[in-house]
């Protein structure tokens, strides 16, 4: 089995196309003159979190799915949503992986469903998890450690 090497957190792909003009452009602006890994993380972050909408919660289509949709569009679900972050975290020379959450719907632990959120390597703190699927009523996606303690502030 092939060891994962730093690089690949590191590349574009079908998903997470920051190789797309918009992708960069935005990955370039939201960092601005920063060199700093965390401050440009939280920069993407927040960006993802708030000016992204969750489909579900805003009943919005096209339901999409590579990077340079969900910032055309505005949209996406959770896993989407990572995809760009992850896009513009890898456009900022920033590792990024994806992650996913079996979650229940429901207290008696049925039906499931996927949660997509990201993995960021920072200097600093190393493998790091954020979810920038953003909140609604009944619905907090901000860890505690995230909240109160965010690294990056």
């Amino acid at each position: 089995m092939k060891m994962t090497q730093m690089q690949d957190y590191l590349r574009p792909t079908y998903v997470i196309d920051f190789d797309y003009p918009a992708v960069m452009k935005k990955a370039k602006e939201l960092a601005g003159n920063s060199k700093n890994s965390v401050e440009i993380t939280r920069i993407c972050f927040e960006f993802v979190r708030d000016e992204i909408l969750h489909s579900h919660d805003h009943l919005m289509n096209p339901v999409t799915l590579k990077a340079s949709e969900v910032l055309k569009y505005g949209t996406g679900y959770c896993y989407a949503k990572s995809h760009l972050l992850a896009a513009l975290l890898r456009a900022n020379s920033i590792p990024a992986g994806l992650c996913y959450q079996r979650l229940s719907r429901n207290d008696d632990g049925a039906p499931f469903c996927l949660h997509g959120l990201n993995a960021v390597y920072l200097e600093e703190i190393g493998w790091y998890r954020i979810d920038a699927r953003g909140n609604r009523e009944g619905v907090n996606a901000h860890s505690t450690r995230l909240k109160n303690s965010w690294p990056m502030r």
